[in-house]
């Protein structure tokens, strides 16, 4: 088998377990990755407007306004007035939000993080380089992208998880 065969099964392999960690936590809690990384900014810090959230993640008001629309039909948050600022509305996450974030399977996401933070600082800088060459050779460099390990489009255009 050449180089080229092994890079292709390798990035098979990336997105099959982002596809399957997205299905087992479809099953488990009914949320996708997005929505779990929405409910952990919110444990952390109580509560966010929409802007504070799509700031961190790096995503676009529209697709965070779905999610957060999601979720609140969901019942796992509440938006409600904020207390600081009359024209700005807070995201509050619900017990059942908390729930759901204390349930959800250990994420793919976190896994990553910590072996990725477990390098050597050439190493991470090696290895950042190298996936943004797999982005551009993929068509991907001018593609809006939020760090979560989630399929599915996180730009605001299309389909919003």
């Amino acid at each position: 088998m050449d180089r080229t065969d092994k890079s292709l099964i390798a990035l098979r392999r990336i997105l099959r377990s982002t596809e399957l960690y997205g299905r087992e936590l479809a099953k488990a809690a009914g949320l996708t990755a997005v929505q779990v990384r929405v409910l952990q900014i919110l444990t952390e810090t109580g509560h966010a407007t929409s802007k504070e959230i799509c700031t961190r993640m790096g995503v676009t008001q529209a697709t965070m306004s779905s999610v957060i629309d999601r979720l609140s039909k969901k019942a796992m948050v509440e938006r409600r007035p904020s207390l600081s600022d009359r024209r700005a509305i807070d995201i509050i996450i619900t017990d059942a939000g908390r729930h759901a974030v204390d349930t959800a399977p250990d994420p793919l996401q976190q896994r990553y993080v910590a072996q990725f933070e477990a390098m050597e600082e050439w190493e991470q800088a090696m290895f950042v380089s190298v996936l943004e060459r797999v982005a551009v050779m993929l068509g991907g460099s001018d593609t809006a992208a939020a760090p979560v390990l989630d399929i599915g489009d996180l730009g605001g255009k299309g389909e919003t998880r």
